[in-house]
């Protein structure tokens, strides 16, 4: 199948649909390209690029903002640690110029994995430093000159950008799991961009977090926007579950120590204490395998959309209703004709409630 020639769909009263593009290089980057190219032509609003310890994110924007119309570009995520709060401003300014002003910021922390085992910089203060590098990237964009006394971060010379952005502003998305880190990006964010979201029980278990930083909210700023990540496989829901628990299995059993992991912690809070416990140690202990048999097919089933068109449509469309302005979806079908179906399938304008996405 080939969307090539498919004619371009107006987004304008349509779903808002995001999708993510994965880390690695499984996929040739053509076919990456051609996967983005059809998802702008089918109306999606944002594809969002990873980096962990691949290429780096805004390269791969830069080449899509080259080869797309319409789709807005984010970063999903960089991260806070590597790269200095004024580089990142800049950094986001260019792709925001190069594309047309259609650059979005997608900020985390990442975790002491990637952050001290492959940039070598202490994993500390993370809320903290989220926060600085936020209000620094914003001053930057505004062409102010930065002077800045923080916990992490003292500019003291007064520098400003030297170039004109072409908007003095930028939607920020912050990937927080944390109490703390969600409490700060209902303060300060303009999305939130959660991973493992539980559309039935993540808005319960964060409450408490987003009141308090919702209290502080600068009332300008607007309602915080929604987006969780949604790992999507269109086909036979059995098959999905053998191809997204590995995936699961690693994010619960792998992504972090121990002793610090978020996204064990998170599944935990969602329920699922001792499915939890166990496949950490599995995970840690090298028996992958049997720790991703262990994932609760109810899990599975919480955290992804699968099944057959129709009911991966219905379940999409649910998840406005639970309050989810922006899906992120992440499609895992691995054959890229599959994939290009799933995502002309789950196009904004196929979705039977055009008008649950608030804006």
């Amino acid at each position: 199948m080939t969307l090539q020639n498919a004619a371009p769909m107006s987004s304008q009263n349509l779903p808002r649909l995001g999708i993510t593009i994965p880390y690695t290089d499984l996929a040739p980057r053509d076919e990456v390209v051609d996967f983005v190219q059809a998802a702008d032509r089918l109306g999606y609003e944002s594809v969002w690029v990873p980096e962990a310890y691949g290429y780096d994110a805004i390269t791969f924007l830069t080449l899509l903002a080259t080869r797309t119309e319409h789709i807005q570009l984010a970063t999903g995520i960089v991260n806070v640690f590597s790269r200095t709060p004024a580089l990142i401003g800049q950094t986001i300014a260019g792709l925001d110029d190069i594309s047309g002003g259609r650059a979005i910021l997608g900020l985390g922390t990442s975790g002491p994995q990637v952050i001290e085992g492959w940039h070598g910089v202490a994993f500390e203060k993370g809320v903290r430093r989220t926060r600085e590098v936020v209000e620094i990237v914003r001053m930057v964009l505004r062409r102010e000159r930065v002077v800045y006394e923080g916990e992490v971060f003292q500019l003291r010379k007064g520098l400003k950008l030297i170039t004109h952005p072409r908007r003095s502003e930028v939607p920020i998305a912050l990937a927080t799991l944390t109490d703390a880190g969600v409490a700060l990006t209902a303060e300060l964010a303009d999305r939130w961009m959660p991973t493992l979201y539980d559309p039935d029980r993540a808005p319960g278990v964060f409450a408490a977090a987003l009141e308090r930083g919702g209290a502080s909210r600068d009332p300008q700023r607007g309602r915080l926007q929604v987006c969780p990540t949604v790992p999507v496989y269109v086909g036979d829901p059995a098959e999905a579950r053998a191809v997204l628990k590995p995936y699961l299995a690693l994010y619960i059993g792998g992504m972090g120590s121990r002793e610090r992991n978020f996204y064990n912690a998170l599944v935990r809070r969602y329920g699922y204490e001792d499915e939890a416990v166990r496949i950490q140690e599995l995970y840690l202990a090298g028996d992958r395998q049997t720790a991703t048999e262990l994932v609760p097919d109810e899990l599975v089933d919480r955290l992804c959309v699968t099944g057959d068109e129709e009911s991966c449509r219905t379940q999409v469309g649910a998840l406005f209703e639970r309050g989810v302005d922006v899906p992120l979806l992440s499609f895992a079908n691995l054959d890229p004709e599959a994939r290009l179906r799933a995502l002309d399938a789950l196009a904004p304008a196929r979705l039977t409630a055009p008008t649950a996405s608030r804006s």
